[in-house]
């Protein structure tokens, strides 16, 4: 599957560090230094049943910035993403408009990649779906049946046994008790009703054969299709290999889908998926959570058709930090517009007398991001320096030394500033 054209990224003269993140699952921070110079980042994608949101942006916007630190670090980056291209919610929607499952699907997935586009997201090294993964995926469930951690009920679905999870324990990324996981799982496309199951938290590893619904030769394990969270262990595992430096995705993922995700491949490969763990917070709009159901969702598309620049809504996002809740606001919208003309102001301003300036306010960007991705702090460090150039007026000079700074806020916190 193809992602999206990469944004020319600008080359600075200078090296930043490696980033200090919050790692979910031992809640405390972790330096994310890689291997032999390589990070693997890898990060859950959509489900391609309606446009991107702002939610989505915000994940996504939240990895393409340590995306970005990590190559300011001299870093080489390998970035995976699957496309969750066949599950209940896009049946689900494909059912009730009328429209082909995989045609939806290829609509929304479309719109996702303009959307990243727009909004200057480094693409993955790999953009998987689902779909065509799908007999490596059926492979690796057989391995798992094979090795006693995974059972099949009465109708051919087949089932993790949690139980088996020895090292490392499971519960070890969401720390969650039981009682806790039971509703998780039961809130989030869990199945801890279904009659048979050793436990009710184990997750479907695939599911069997349906009238009305795709399917695909399983081998051994019969016509059916892949359950949720073995999708990513497989991708992940084939495109990366385990364990990748970062896993990913918004805090509604920890539990049940990376908990389960790390639970298979330990069981699958006797090594754990990840080192670190990363989520973002959830996004609201005017103060309450922003969901389908409500139909208050703020679609990145829809802004874009309206002539919001994608500037502007990156600048909202990133002056949210990654891990909090926030509420999207057309007030917000407004100030990050306004400061995002004010940093173009500055831009077209700078001359070489300045150049000390440019020196101290990159120091402190890098200071800022290498600090769990502290967007907040470099905005407001982007404000200070723009305030030096609040009465000037253009300088002859800035296309030849005015770049600079540009070029650190484009580098770095992925917001162009000068065409």
């Amino acid at each position: 599957m193809k992602s999206w054209p990469e944004p020319q990224l600008p080359r600075l003269t200078s090296t930043g560090k490696v980033p200090t993140v919050f790692d979910t699952s031992t809640r405390s921070p972790r330096r994310l230094r890689g291997s032999e110079q390589t990070a693997r980042l890898y990060v859950c994608g959509i489900t391609p049943y309606d446009a991107t949101h702002l939610g989505h942006a915000a994940t996504y916007v939240a990895f393409d910035l340590l995306n970005r630190i990590w190559r300011d670090a001299g870093l080489e980056v390998v970035y995976g993403q699957n496309t969750t291209d066949v599950d209940d919610p896009l049946l689900e929607r494909a059912d009730a408009t009328g429209v082909d499952w995989r045609e939806l699907a290829s609509s929304q997935i479309q719109l996702f990649r303009e959307d990243m586009e727009a909004l200057r997201v480094i693409p993955p090294s790999s953009f998987i779906g689902v779909v065509e993964s799908v007999d490596e995926i059926a492979a690796g469930v057989r391995d798992l049946v094979d090795k006693g951690a995974a059972y099949t009920l009465d109708n051919g679905d087949v089932y993790y046994r949690v139980s088996t999870q020895i090292n490392p324990p499971f519960g070890t990324v969401s720390h969650d008790d039981r009682e806790t996981m039971a509703a998780l799982s039961a809130a989030r496309g869990g199945d801890p009703e279904t009659p048979g199951k050793d436990n009710p938290i184990d997750p479907l590893l695939w599911r069997a054969e349906r009238e009305g619904e795709p399917s695909w030769d399983g081998g051994a394990l019969g016509r059916g299709r892949p359950g949720w969270h073995v999708e990513c262990t497989v991708i992940a595992d084939k495109y990366l290999g385990f364990p990748v430096d970062v896993q990913g995705g918004g805090n509604d993922l920890i539990f049940p889908h990376h908990e389960m995700s790390a639970a298979h491949a330990a069981a699958w490969r006797d090594t754990p998926m990840a080192k670190t763990y990363m989520h973002t917070g959830m996004v609201g709009l005017d103060g309450e959570k922003m969901s389908k159901s409500k139909g208050n969702l703020v679609l990145v598309s829809k802004l874009r058709e309206r002539g919001v620049d994608p500037m502007a809504i990156r600048t909202v996002i990133l002056s949210n930090h990654y891990r909090s809740d926030w509420s999207f606001t057309e007030e917000q919208l407004s100030i990050a517009e306004a400061r995002l003309q004010a940093w173009k102001h500055a831009a077209k301003c700078e001359s070489e007398c300045r150049q000390g300036l440019r020196e101290h306010i990159i120091g402190l960007l890098r200071e800022a991001l290498t600090d769990d991705l502290d967007s907040p702090r470099a905005l407001g460090i982007l404000d200070e320096w723009a305030e030096h150039y609040a009465d000037s007026e253009p300088s002859e000079t800035a296309a030849l030394s005015g770049d600079r700074v540009a070029d650190a806020v484009d580098a770095l916190l992925g917001i162009r500033l000068l065409d």
